[in-house]
């Protein structure tokens, strides 16, 4: 099928690139040059395992880009939206990349005589796309919706790192239709993936993603406090979660106590979630206290960190990743902005090293802090080290190099503890 992707960051790019690699012909656009260029050059804009394989493999043939959105709506049967929601100080998602796309796509399918499909790709709080989304494609468009053009809610669940692997071969599609023709032909698109596919109504779709991701996110918080408990009676808590897995109904996923979540997606849809029920006069005690706790880890660390060091004043502090999570590049809502700001605060000296992240955080701080080339020029004569991330690099370090071989561990990826000073943030 033909398919037009609005969008090539992170969900927008694996989604085109996948469905190029899956046999239909994609046009990928943007208004970013930068970007564009770099794909058609077989670069991914981001760091994502994979992902520049598959853009090599297509790019040209059944994977293309453009930024003439009138011809790539115009070429194309189905539209993907794939902009960002980010959030609003007060949790709130911002939906002003989708109210323009809405817009622009409808100016397009106004003068356009076929049939043409649009699926919102983005994450939406539940009724966005009936109480928002539709009824500005409606104005844009002049056209009746169900009979000129269709839409359909169809949430991503992809996790950075992994999200080719994830979009190739995923675990269920959702499929959120409010009429059997819109329903219909997405389900043609998705005919050769090997998965059950779930056609529920629109606002389900929505649903479905936020009360997924929150469901996530409270694993995480959960073993975090099972964490904490741990670390006061002398107890491993992987060894614990390592017992729980056991049991079919929990599973091992998500149940890795550290420094809590991050990225672009947990910690936006949970605050969402809140939003939304507090429009709708419903408290969410639960959800309230998953952000509470992931947000209390960071300076959990810091805790840990001042008992074997004393004041962090004028100490070089060497922070070893910044990604929320190893595999990528993302830093969004990684907890390392929250120990950066504290350590800030006390006026340390932070140095940062992460292997794919550290050009995103020159791009947020530029000379706030210093920016390390390796791990080991981070541990030049550092007097505290913050294990951040958990990168496979970061499993035997030399901490000889350090001038107070001091280490709080927030990823318990640390397996040398021989000659150092070392702390486990919940074990």
């Amino acid at each position: 099928m033909d398919v037009s992707v609005l969008g090539t960051g992170y969900v927008g790019l694996v989604t085109g690139a996948g469905l190029a690699e899956k046999g239909h012909n994609v046009t990928c656009y943007d208004i970013i040059k930068e970007k564009i260029e770099d794909i058609e050059r077989g670069v991914s804009p981001i760091y994502e395992r994979g992902l520049d394989v598959i853009i090599k493999r297509n790019i040209g043939d059944k994977l293309n880009t453009s930024m003439d959105l009138k011809s790539t709506i115009n070429d194309s049967s189905i539209t993907f939206i794939c902009v960002g929601t980010p959030s609003n100080r007060d949790g709130s998602i911002n939906l002003k990349y989708m109210n323009n796309a809405c817009r622009e796509i409808g100016e397009v399918l106004k003068n356009k005589k076929q049939y043409h499909l649009v699926v919102v790709k983005s994450t939406v709080v539940p009724g966005t796309t009936e109480q928002k989304i539709i009824p500005r494609l409606k104005q844009s468009t002049e056209k009746k919706v169900y009979r000129d053009w269709g839409i359909v809610m169809n949430p991503e669940f992809l996790r950075e790192g992994v999200a080719v692997e994830d979009f190739l071969n995923p675990d269920r599609i959702i499929i959120g239709a409010n009429d059997r023709r819109s329903s219909d032909m997405l389900s043609r698109l998705y005919e050769d993936f090997n998965c059950p596919v779930l056609r529920v109504d629109i606002k389900t779709a929505e649903m479905i993603k936020y009360s997924s991701n929150a469901f996530l996110a409270t694993k995480i918080s959960y073993i975090n406090e099972v964490g904490n408990i741990c670390k006061k009676l002398g107890i491993n808590v992987y060894d614990v979660a390592k017992g729980m897995a056991l049991d079919h109904r929990i599973s091992d996923s998500f149940l890795a106590a550290g420094l809590g979540f991050g990225g672009s997606c947990l910690p936006k849809d949970v605050k969402a979630l809140i939003h939304r029920s507090g429009e709708l006069n419903i408290k969410l005690d639960l959800l309230d206290s998953v952000i509470k706790v992931n947000e209390k880890q960071a300076y959990r660390m810091l805790e840990l960190a001042r008992k074997k060091t004393g004041p962090l004043k004028n100490k070089k502090i060497a922070l070893l990743g910044a990604a929320f999570k190893p595999g990528t590049d993302d830093i969004r809502e990684s907890p390392v902005h929250a120990l950066i700001k504290k350590l800030h605060e006390e006026k340390a000296k932070v140095v940062v090293y992460d292997p794919q992240a550290n050009g995103n955080m020159k791009k947020e701080y530029g000379k706030k802090i210093s920016y390390a080339l390796s791990a080991d020029d981070a541990l030049l004569d550092a007097e505290l080290a913050l294990i951040v991330t958990a990168w496979r690099e970061f499993e035997l370090l030399d901490f000889s190099l350090m001038k107070e071989p001091v280490v709080v561990d927030g990823r318990n990826i640390i397996k040398n503890k021989k000659n150092i000073i070392y702390e486990g943030l919940c074990w």
